[in-house]
């Protein structure tokens, strides 16, 4: 997927095939949502969407993995060239209640350029107060963990969590 704040290490890492001179940001490789679907290659399934297995065959697939609507985790490539926004997906009590999706996600640092940051979380000084100032004058980031990162790197955020990626970085 195009992104401004793509890059092209997608195809040197993995090997993809990019667009000429386009920046991509993402690539979806494991997904079942109503927008995108990954479709088996090869074998008894070929041709079969994971949507599919998941509604048909979930046992013998999957195992026992508890039931949902879709299958439940979306595997993607990340091209971050540019610096992320912050971003926090709400936990799913709150997102039940306003809409959306709870999001908990696992980052792997594939590829990392020197002095390249991830942003997690809030410092400890930080306050509802302190957040709304810095929010009129557009110093949040003030007040969120900056971590160095290099390849080999990993990283749990549980819904909930504010978070961003920094420039240079393939997850």
């Amino acid at each position: 997927m195009e992104r401004v704040w793509g890059g092209r290490r997608l195809e040197a890492l993995y090997g993809k095939r990019l667009p000429p001179g386009a920046t991509i940001g993402e690539s979806w490789e494991f997904v079942d949502r109503p927008e995108a679907q990954s479709v088996v290659r090869e074998g008894a399934y070929r041709g079969r969407t994971l949507h599919e297995l998941w509604l048909e065959s979930r046992e013998l697939v999957f195992g026992g993995i508890p039931d949902a609507p879709r299958f439940p985790l979306l595997v993607k490539l990340l091209d971050a060239q540019e610096k992320l926004s912050l971003q926090v997906h709400p936990p799913p009590e709150v997102a039940g209640e306003i809409g959306g999706e709870s999001k908990t996600e696992f980052w792997y640092i594939a590829d990392a350029a020197a002095g390249a940051e991830l942003y997690a979380g809030l410092e400890k000084h930080s306050s509802r107060r302190k957040i709304e100032e810095a929010l009129q004058s557009g110093t949040v980031e003030d007040h969120i963990h900056r971590l160095s990162v290099r390849s080999g790197d990993a990283m749990f955020l549980p819904s909930g969590r504010v978070h961003a990626i920094g420039a240079g970085i393939v997850i």
